[in-house]
């Protein structure tokens, strides 16, 4: 913790947020030989990703992981019966990693010599913030640079009114209880995966989503698997779906939806012990006084950046949620220490040729650079070639045969555009099509690497080798 008087606190880089962009900028900085100031409401490093968001979700997400594959042993014939779930240890297991991945990170601020300050920073013009702790007036400091990062904060609906049985993502992951019953008010990577959470300990999960698909803008041959697998355990899963109305009370809440439009439109009344808003995310960029500073926002709030993430302040850079979609964690984290080099005086710029993207539902879906919709758009002569894994022994093995690997290919010049993939362990089996399409490599590059057998990692190999008509366990007529 930074102490000091408002006249003696300075610092070569302040950072507002420790979150994955946040703490990456800090300490990248620092290695720089740069006085870093990082400044967070936290005791410890970490943002929402650590505390109330990927982390946790994905210990979560485990467990589920767990509970499905022991009652699948049953149809290989090893029947643990039914599990019995001591919520209280659950819950401590989860905030144990958490702590521990975060006070990891306070021990590494030590060691890198950035100092961390707890509070809420507020721009008071572009060269001086002041730091509100909750106590007293704060502290006032200058900086020569600054680097926003401060995420963003999940989106309520506009009908929900407050009450202690109507849930974000943040409640989601409390795991106060494990209600009876929970819809879920949006059908994207959020809500599908806590449902996945929820309905592996036993609630019945029902899902509503008002555009016509789950997981809008990811590719249906992806989708179409994880809705297969979610269907059987999910109570209800219904798109061209909105709330229009919602009442909640001490025992329930209670819920209007509306199906279709014009005179198709149907109406119904339903009652849930809990009500999930998984309607995405805005960024946190109010209250931080960028008005006193020559930052600018676009329409939906966020900050404005160019190549080297600095902002029209020459002063300030934003990073992370702040500085526009993808809201992903490492997409921060290269932001960040693209920020931190470039306010060293490198010549460096955020231009990644492919971003992946991972949903952590059971099956996972991940998927990078461009889908096979967005190539045709563009008038791009592409092949998508896929490789299901009905023909993977080792996806055999695993009881994971649903999973499909598909990679979207330059029809003239061979070279990998995008990839998408839907199956267990996905979201690590993407980097290496993620590293390809940042080399430049060509199908042939995928297809004549030697891949170990039996993995999961063959099916990328052999989708590869689909395009040259050549996969080994596909047929395809001539």
């Amino acid at each position: 913790m930074t102490t000091g008087t408002d006249t003696d606190l300075h610092a070569d880089v302040v950072v507002l947020g420790a979150g994955p962009g946040g703490y990456a900028a800090a300490f990248r900085a620092a290695d720089l030989g740069l006085d870093v100031l990082l400044v967070d409401p936290e005791s410890n490093p970490g943002g929402v990703c650590l505390y109330r968001g990927c982390i946790p979700s994905k210990a979560l997400l485990h467990v589920a992981r767990v509970m499905r594959e022991a009652r699948d042993a049953s149809d290989w014939g090893v029947d643990f019966g039914a599990p019995r779930i001591d919520l209280e240890r659950l819950r401590g297991w989860k905030d144990e990693v958490v702590d521990r991945l975060t006070g990891g990170l306070g021990t590494l601020c030590k060691a890198k010599g950035v100092r961390f300050m707890r509070g809420r920073g507020v721009f008071l013009d572009s060269e001086t913030l002041r730091v509100e702790d909750g106590h007293g007036p704060g502290h006032t400091l200058r900086f020569d640079h600054a680097i926003v990062a401060t995420g963003s904060r999940p989106m309520m609906l506009p009908e929900a009114p407050e009450s202690p049985r109507i849930m974000t993502s943040t409640g989601a992951l409390a795991l106060e209880d494990i209600p009876d019953s929970l819809l879920i008010a949006g059908g994207g990577y959020i809500g599908l995966e806590l449902g996945s959470v929820y309905a592996a300990l036993g609630t019945r999960v029902s899902v509503v989503e008002m555009t016509p698909h789950l997981l809008s803008g990811v590719d249906t041959d992806l989708t179409r698997v994880v809705v297969r697998e979610l269907s059987p355990r999910f109570e209800s899963i219904r798109t061209g779906t909105r709330v229009v109305r919602i009442e909640a009370d001490n025992d329930c809440v209670t819920v209007e939806l509306r199906a279709g439009q014009g005179e198709s439109e149907q109406a119904s009344t339903e009652r849930y012990s809990r009500l999930l808003v998984a309607v995405g995310r805005r960024p946190n960029t109010s209250g931080l006084g960028l008005s006193n500073t020559a930052v600018l926002l676009d329409e939906r709030g966020f900050i404005q950046v160019d190549g080297s993430r600095r902002t029209a302040d020459p002063r300030i850079f934003a990073i992370g949620d702040v500085a526009g979609q993808p809201m992903l964690a490492h997409k921060a984290t290269h932001e960040g220490t693209t920020a931190a080099e470039a306010i060293s005086g490198r010549p460096v710029a955020f231009a990644p040729a492919a971003i992946p993207a991972v949903v952590f539902t059971d099956p996972e879906i991940a998927w990078c650079g461009l889908t096979e919709a967005e190539a045709r758009a563009a008038g791009q002569a592409v092949r998508a070639c896929r490789f299901p894994w009905q023909a993977s022994g080792r996806a055999g093995t695993i009881g994971a045969s649903a999973g499909l690997t598909k990679l979207i290919i330059d029809e003239e010049s061979g070279r990998v555009l995008g990839a998408g993939i839907v199956g267990f362990g996905a979201g690590d089996l993407i980097s290496e099509v993620n590293l390809a399409i940042e080399m430049g490599a060509v199908a042939e590059d995928l297809a004549e690497t030697i891949h170990p057998h039996p993995t999961l990692s063959e099916t990328v190999m052999e989708a590869a080798d689909v395009f040259r008509g050549l996969s080994v366990h596909l047929h395809r007529k001539r």
